[in-house]
């Protein structure tokens, strides 16, 4: 386990095998560049995320010292060690805000998943100091500087948590593991864990939920974590689409398309991180996180295109494609988080591939009524180091998804706009005196990704979790 230490010496006083220090703005005549020479004979130019190793110590580009291109040196930094044999590492802190940013790159840049690796290789790095003296702005306190290391290595960490359960394969990670999972994150002190199963969603008349259930042998979970500090301001219910698996079901994926599908619960992984790390953090927040699990299969019992369901809102929706699974779910939980009475309602999903194609890969697509909430989200979204864009919706692309036979159909009648299309479904399961207050964000394009990036590794990025710990936060400071 690697610990991260800070010290309030000056760097060049604090023993370790190496010593990072950041080249910003490709500054080579900064004093901390002892080796220019050899960098020069090298070729190191230092262009962003670029390291180089002179002796023992490993230079970094750095484009400034906004927290963010920190972030990405810092993790860059850590990636390179990782391959040598240095136990110990230092480094400056440059700027107080950066504290916060440096602790969780070195979290989150260290992690791996080899759970199922017979040969594990493993990173020697067991100690990362952090010099407070060479800080030349306002005295960073020991007490200060503490406390903010520690929110980076939490909200690290929680990330970390989260990619876990997607990077799990789906027959390990399912809807009765998120269920323990849930519990165990109930041991938190003030967190609560409440999960219902088939007989309540019956009850509560949840039909859409149900119906992609229908041909899994692995029950449905409909899991509801409370944490509740006392005095609590506000209350923010998280929800998270769970699709531990998705075949497309009748409207089979192409095998290729397949592959992956275990990432479609990331945004039920990523509610359970936020609720974790806002207990973890001890914020003044009551915080909920509702996940709809349950997998997409294929079977005699499964629901199936031109199928008529009834959601919990008493809503009927025509089915054209059983590959657009996930807005079902999330449509009941909707419901069942609308009686929650939220002061701010979220859901996360990797709803839609119309998204990537929108945004990219990396950016999560923002969807809401209310402009002021999306900006709030997207200001603290580039605090964290996510990315975001906002998608708007507009009365035309509604029309849509009108249906013949029932109140509206699962999917749009047009190929174009699709992520915004998948929103507006959303929004007819959010009571009215609530849709200013929800945001829908759409997680397909970062949650996933098969190729190292920046300092998230290949596969699950725990996409939603920092953005929306860092909005709670942002919002505590504006509310002080």
């Amino acid at each position: 386990m690697m610990k991260i230490k800070i010290e309030d010496n000056k760097v060049c006083d604090i023993k370790a095998d190496i010593k990072i220090v950041l080249v910003v703005n490709k500054d080579f005549n900064h004093k901390s560049v002892k080796d220019k020479k050899e960098l020069e004979f090298l070729g190191f130019k230092g262009e962003e995320e670029e390291c180089c190793l002179v002796g023992k110590t490993l230079y970094v580009g750095c484009n400034s010292l906004y927290r963010e291109d920190v972030r990405l040196a810092c993790g860059a930094a850590i990636k390179a060690l990782k391959k040598t044999k240095a136990k110990s590492v230092k480094v400056g802190s440059y700027l107080k805000e950066n504290l916060q940013a440096m602790a969780e790159a070195f979290v989150l840049a260290s992690y791996s998943f080899n759970k199922y690796k017979s040969k594990k290789s493993e990173s020697e790095l067991k100690e990362i100091v952090i010099s407070t003296e060479d800080y030349k702005g306002d005295k960073i306190t020991p007490k200060n500087a503490k406390e903010l290391i520690q929110k980076g290595e939490i909200i690290a960490k929680v990330t970390n948590f989260s990619k876990d359960l997607v990077n799990t394969p789906p027959y390990e990670m399912n809807s009765l593991e998120l269920e323990r999972v849930a519990k165990k994150i109930a041991k938190l002190e003030g967190v609560t864990c409440k999960v219902y199963g088939k007989e309540f969603l019956e009850k509560e008349g949840m039909g859409a939920f149900l119906a992609v259930n229908r041909a899994s042998h692995i029950p449905p979970r409909l899991i509801h974590l409370v944490y509740k500090p006392k005095r609590a301001k506000k209350r923010y219910v998280f929800v998270g689409k769970g699709l531990t698996y998705d075949t497309g079901g009748l409207s089979l994926k192409p095998s290729d398309y397949m592959v992956s599908m275990k990432s479609d619960m990331s945004g039920a992984s990523a509610v359970l991180g936020v609720l974790k790390g806002a207990a973890m953090l001890d914020l003044p927040y009551e915080v909920h996180a509702i996940v709809g699990a349950t997998e997409n299969a294929i079977g005699p019992e499964a629901y199936k295109p031109d199928d008529v369901l009834t959601a919990k809102n008493g809503k009927t929706i025509e089915i054209k494609n059983t590959d657009a699974e996930g807005r079902l779910v999330l449509a009941d939980c909707l419901c069942y988080a609308c009686e929650q009475k939220p002061d701010v309602l979220v859901d996360m999903a990797t709803l839609t591939g119309a998204c990537v194609v929108a945004l990219g890969e990396y950016t999560t697509g923002v969807m809401g009524h209310s402009s002021k909430l999306k900006h709030s989200l997207a200001s603290s979204a580039k605090l964290s180091g996510e990315l975001t864009g906002s998608l708007p919706f507009n009365r035309y692309l509604k029309k849509l998804l009108k249906s013949q036979v029932a109140d509206l159909c699962n999917i749009s009648s047009s190929r174009y706009g699709g992520a915004i299309t998948a929103g507006l479904f959303l929004d007819n399961f959010v009571e009215d005196k609530y849709k200013d207050r929800w945001l829908h964000l759409d997680i397909a394009g970062p949650a996933y990704i098969e190729k190292d990036w920046g300092y998230n590794q290949c596969g699950a990025s725990g996409a939603g979790v920092r953005m929306s710990l860092y909005w709670m936060m942002e919002n505590l400071k504006e509310e002080a």
